[in-house]
């Protein structure tokens, strides 16, 4: 049995768009992975040694305070307190550190949809939408391992290493497929139709 370039082409294009979002994505985890550095407690974050702590601070920040907010507000009785930390009166608690912002998941949403086929005017605006949903999804994400840790501190690791990460790469991957199959593909028809005419 021989296979020629033209065959294989011809038998992966079906998986073209769903290769090409694990493609960009794994490229993307590796491109943060080795050029995106800092300690996991620490400040300091840095990108090809220049430092770019300030936003990953600031956003951290904000998703600590937003999770006190809502936890506070269905009843719970976390306390906020220095370096982001929220803890409960029990004593268990969690740190909110720069990794935990979800920057680098609104950076892996971006690249997929700026390398994905469609209208650029469509990405101008479904990059923003999307990274918003990104950052609610990660607020929430925080919530359910902070609400975790209060009483079932056993199952916080797979949770967090794992469980509720995968699930985040999940909807991203929903909100690439919602792009393709609703956004992208109906534009590409619209303007094909449009030079048509």
């Amino acid at each position: 049995m021989t296979f020629n370039i033209t065959s294989i082409k011809h038998f992966l294009e079906p998986y073209r768009g769903v290769i090409q979002f694990c493609v960009v994505l794994a490229a993307c985890h590796f491109f943060w992975k080795y050029t995106v550095i800092g300690e996991e407690t620490g400040d300091v974050v840095t990108f090809f040694g220049w430092n770019i702590s300030a936003p990953f601070i600031w956003m951290s920040k904000h998703v600590a305070l937003a999770a006190h907010a809502i936890i506070n507000f269905f009843g719970g009785e976390v306390q906020y307190l220095s370096n982001n930390i929220l803890r409960f009166a029990n004593g268990q608690g969690v740190q909110i550190v720069w990794s935990c912002s979800g920057i680098k998941q609104a950076y892996i949403f971006t690249c997929i949809i700026l390398f994905s086929r469609g209208s650029w005017k469509h990405k101008a605006w479904f990059i923003p939408a999307g990274v918003l949903v990104c950052f609610l999804i990660n607020i929430v994400r925080i919530i359910i391992l902070v609400v975790v840790i209060e009483n079932h501190q056993a199952i916080f690791k797979v949770l967090h290493e794992s469980v509720l990460k995968y699930i985040f790469y999940g909807i991203i991957f929903l909100m690439w497929v919602l792009w393709e199959e609703k956004i992208a593909t109906v534009n590409l028809s619209s303007e094909e139709t449009e030079k048509q005419t």
